[in-house]
């Protein structure tokens, strides 16, 4: 290929056809085939896709790209809806998921309809299960059968539905509270559900954060000070959901709150240790308390993994806690001529074992009661650990610390520097292999009260044993038990068990159910910094969303032909959504619940009910188009 031809190639803008048609009545279609950077033309032979396509009756322009999605990609649809040649858009490229919105914002930008395109899936359907020439003929039959259906596309309004300006945030830890205040700020209505009767969350259990080294209980009340100055902000402590319906813009909530002897004699906003901010407005009697809100945020929070009987030691060994509870006593504890004391004993030696209930490992690690291993890693947790070693070697040089890993994971700003500060003050290291964990066992005759064995990679898999005081089980992070509101709420649940987002780089706070947003640990591990980011990107979606008063949803909904509908209610008992069909002599659909399943287009003896834009005509013209090719 000449130099010119590769520049040409590097421009991505092949135009195959350049047929058209003064007569706008008819449908021209556009046709846009993606490289996608090699993901589809390394597999897919893009040109060839083209030429199968550019003589169909109806096609005024075909194009290949190199990534359609890009700036010059959109630019080509828009360039060629502004000149009159095209009327309806096809576009083969990835998952429509990922770039339809994309797509459509094109289309609009160019004051065409945006519903008037359809996306065929050349990379997920074809590219990545699929080489050669079946790649490529499976490629032109999937764009054909699109070109099919974009014959039959007509324009379709949004839906708009009014929205409250109203938002509920469930969960009172840190990234509720911050969610919460930045809602507040922006003149919503915000409510807090909070369990229990405080305020703060697991950061309320923590001391020094990393790698500031500032109090967490400052943290918490200053994000309690500045939220009790917004007057659009109502607590609901002691409080739970206990119904859920409704849909983006007007959910229906009951809250149930009970009355809690949690704790006496405490006064409005103090700081309880352990526990957070108490908020004085617990319930004398169970009451039920109804709100109609626009969107909802989940806040929900982790617990920390609790090690299994004898897991370790644990609950075996009397010298054998976990990290979380070793930072409550650390709270408490003394230096005497440079070692430490917890709980009135002496620590002369201390040992860290990393990664429990973390990145456990099939037929290595055994699972809970429940039959489920923790495979993530809690991310949190080398940090976390190492800040209290560096700590111990700072206020306790004469206590000895000892450090039993797998791998080091400090990845956030500054937190390598706590690993370095703690090498350099006399924290011994080991790594072992997760197949040849460190063995803790009793020692009975020796100086020690515990024993460590175990391997060291680092010394080429040495067997070294190490007597210590006191064994601390560094353990993993694992999401709160919310499965009652999994289920009422109908949640997303990743294999991990947290909550599910759309996209972790598209729509990264956002689940599949429009109108609930993410925010914090209840999605992934994270420290401190990751939530509050989390919950302020949650906050900025609920302004978009809800800022207007009413909310645009997209329009491929279930449609009701009154003439032919007889009102058998087949629909009503096939729908998934509660409350989305209603039988009054015919079948009437809510569109703001709809999500355009088309099971009851299926199912309704009369053919009187279609998704629009996905009619059953369509449908038959695309397998046509897939039988003829």
């Amino acid at each position: 290929m000449s130099k010119d031809n590769d520049k040409n190639k590097d421009d991505e803008a092949t135009d195959i056809n350049e047929n058209t048609d003064a007569n706008d009545t008819v449908e021209k279609i556009g046709v846009y085939i993606c490289h996608c950077g090699g993901n589809i033309s390394d597999h897919v032979d893009v040109e060839k896709v083209a030429e199968s396509v550019k003589n169909i009756p109806g096609v005024t322009k075909v194009h290949t790209n190199s990534f359609m999605c890009s700036d010059p990609g959109q630019e080509l649809i828009e360039k060629d809806i502004k000149s009159g040649s095209i009327n309806r858009v096809v576009v083969a490229s990835c998952a429509p998921s990922l770039h339809e919105s994309t797509f459509r914002g094109a289309i609009k930008r160019a004051d065409m309809n945006p519903f008037l395109y359809d996306h065929a899936n050349i990379r997920e359907q074809v590219s990545w299960v699929h080489d050669g020439e079946p790649a490529t003929a499976k490629a032109s039959i999937l764009v054909k059968s699109s070109i099919e259906k974009a014959r039959g596309l007509k324009a379709l309004d949004v839906l708009k539905v009014d929205a409250k300006k109203h938002v509920l945030i469930v969960g009172g830890g840190i990234a509720g509270m911050r969610s919460g205040l930045d809602l507040a700020k922006q003149g919503f209505e915000v409510a807090i559900l909070e369990k229990s009767p405080f305020l703060g969350g697991q950061a309320s259990k923590l001391s020094r954060l990393a790698p500031s080294y500032e109090y967490a209980k400052d943290l918490i009340v200053e994000l309690y000070t500045q939220l009790s100055k917004q007057n659009k902000v109502t607590f609901y402590t002691c409080a739970e959901m206990s119904s859920f319906k409704g849909y983006i813009g007007n959910f229906d909530v009951t809250l149930t709150r009970e009355p809690s002897d949690a704790v006496k004699s405490k006064s409005k906003g103090e700081f309880v240790e352990n526990r957070g901010i108490f908020i004085d407005n617990i319930p004398k009697e169970t009451e039920e308390i109804a709100i109609t809100i626009g969107a909802v945020v989940m806040a929900t929070g982790f617990k920390t993994y609790e090690p299994a009987e004898d897991e370790f030691g644990f609950n075996k060994l009397e010298p054998v806690t976990t990290l979380e509870q070793f930072i409550q006593d650390y709270k408490k504890a003394e230096t005497k001529k440079g070692i430490l004391y917890l709980n009135n004993k002496k620590i002369k030696r201390i040992a860290f074992i990393h990664c429990v209930g973390s990145r456990q490992i099939p037929g290595i690690h055994e699972p809970d009661k429940n039959g489920n291993l923790n495979e993530y890693c809690s991310r949190t947790c080398c940090s976390s650990t190492l800040q209290a070693a560096e700590r111990i070697k700072t206020t306790c040089p004469n206590t000895d610390v000892f450090d039993f890993y797998r791998d080091i994971r400090t990845y956030g700003r500054f937190q390598e520097d706590i690993y370095d500060s703690a090498s350099e003050k006399g924290v011994m290291f080991f790594r072992f292999e997760p197949d040849a964990q460190p063995e803790v066992t009793e020692n009975k005759n020796g100086k020690f009260p515990i024993s460590i064995k175990t391997k060291d990679v680092l010394t080429f898999n040495e067997e070294i044993e190490v007597d210590v005081d006191l064994v601390v089980l560094v353990t993993g992070i694992i999401p709160n038990d919310i499965s009652s509101m999994i289920n009422m709420m109908k949640l997303p649940v990743g294999t991990d068990k947290f909550l599910q987002e759309v996209h972790p780089k598209l729509r990264p706070v956002e689940v599949a159910n429009t109108g609930i947003l993410l925010a914090g640990t209840c999605q992934a591990p994270m420290d401190i910094t990751e939530s509050c980011a989390a919950a302020q990107a949650a906050s900025v979606k609920a302004t978009a969303l809800l800022y207007k008063g009413f909310v645009e949803l997209d329009p491929f909904v279930a449609q009701v032909d009154t003439e032919l509908c007889k009102g058998h209610g087949e629909c009503l008992k096939v729908c998934p959504v509660d409350n989305t069909i209603e039988i009054d002599k015919v079948a009437k659909v809510n569109p703001a619940l709809c999500t355009g399943c088309g099971i009851c287009t299926a199912v309704c003896p009369e053919n009187a009910i279609d998704v629009m834009g996905w009619s059953l005509k369509q449908y038959e013209k695309m397998v046509d188009a897939i039988l003829a090719a």
